[in-house]
């Protein structure tokens, strides 16, 4: 829930173990303690969306019996998996833009040990109305970083486990033209439709495909989306990589974004998540500022981070047993 400074230092020093997001004038003013932190100033509350730099986020992790926090650069980011506990969730959050989450983005997918235990987490951003740098913290040390993620390793008890989902107001069409792309990358220029190769930026504006409109790809029944960041000289650059052999299609339209989500939200309605985020996008398009969307309150994020980063998707994750 959304907490004052003074609130959240008290929480800090007695002991309580916090992920917390929130502006980075508040963040840099937090003690030291059992804690990880995001920068945004976007977020979805107990109040409904709001921009605010006057309070922090705050989830209280009362169900971990042991925590450790690490932080990770972008030759190293995939020891998560090595440091996990056997029964936990791994929490991770990185600065957008920075170098080692376009390292976790292009080769989570392919790193199999991350299926293997919970992984949620966002990447945290800024004022989109200000030239600003992204930041993550760890409490722990009150080290800030623009360059490496942070991540917090939670045990659970025996008889409890983690279960981590999303959201995804997206799906495909079947009929549609199959897209794949040659490369593991953040950014394209060719691409083959149909098996026939293509220039990218060219076929989006031929097809008077709408870029708002994510690609989706079907994972086992799961569509994962790869927004569209611009299109510029010719390239087109995404928010998350596209992947070679994988097979893509653009979203189907949604004539009403914000019906839409509220109606996926409303089928969740007695879900019970110890922790969520929500895309910048979805708040933006689904117009979220001053609507309540109870249980899933958090920071709104530049990405989400369901094992693999992920982009105009609510994740969630429940504690259960």
């Amino acid at each position: 829930m959304l907490r004052t400074l003074e609130e959240t230092v008290s929480l800090i020093e007695e002991g309580r173990i916090l992920h917390i997001a929130a502006d980075e004038s508040l963040l840099c003013r937090l003690p030291k303690g059992k804690w990880i932190g995001g920068t945004t100033p976007y977020f979805i509350s107990e109040e409904g969306g709001i921009f605010t730099k006057e309070r922090l986020f705050v989830n209280e992790i009362d169900y971990a019996e042991d925590i450790k926090i690490c932080s990770y650069g972008k030759y190293n980011v995939f020891q998560i998996v090595e440091e996990c506990f056997d029964n936990g969730l791994t929490m991770i959050i990185m600065p957008y833009g920075s170098e080692v989450a376009a390292k976790y983005s292009r080769e989570a997918p392919e790193v199999e040990e991350l299926l293997m235990h919970p992984v949620v987490g966002w990447i945290s951003g800024f004022d989109l109305s200000e030239a600003a740098e992204a930041k993550v913290y760890d409490g722990s040390t009150l080290k800030a970083y623009t360059d490496r993620a942070v991540a917090m390793y939670i045990r659970l008890s025996g008889e409890k486990s983690a279960m981590v989902n999303m959201i995804n107001i997206f799906s495909d069409d079947k009929t549609d033209p199959v897209i794949r792309f040659p490369e593991n990358d953040l950014k394209a220029k060719k691409c083959s439709v149909n098996g026939q190769e293509v220039d990218f930026a060219e076929h989006i504006k031929k097809k008077g495909i709408d870029p708002g409109m994510p690609l989706v790809a079907d994972h086992n029944g799961s569509y994962i989306n790869t927004s569209i960041k611009g299109m510029e000289d010719g390239e087109v650059s995404f928010f998350a990589p596209v992947f070679r052999n994988i097979e893509y299609r653009f979203a189907t339209p949604v004539s009403d974004y914000a019906a839409e989500f509220e109606k996926r939200i409303t089928e969740k309605k007695n879900c019970e998540p110890v922790f969520a985020c929500n895309c910048i996008l979805n708040y933006q398009k689904g117009n979220l500022e001053g609507k309540k969307i109870a249980p899933f309150e958090g920071p709104v994020t530049f990405g989400e981070v369901a094992y693999q980063l992920l982009n105009q998707t609510l994740v969630y994750c429940e504690i259960l047993g």
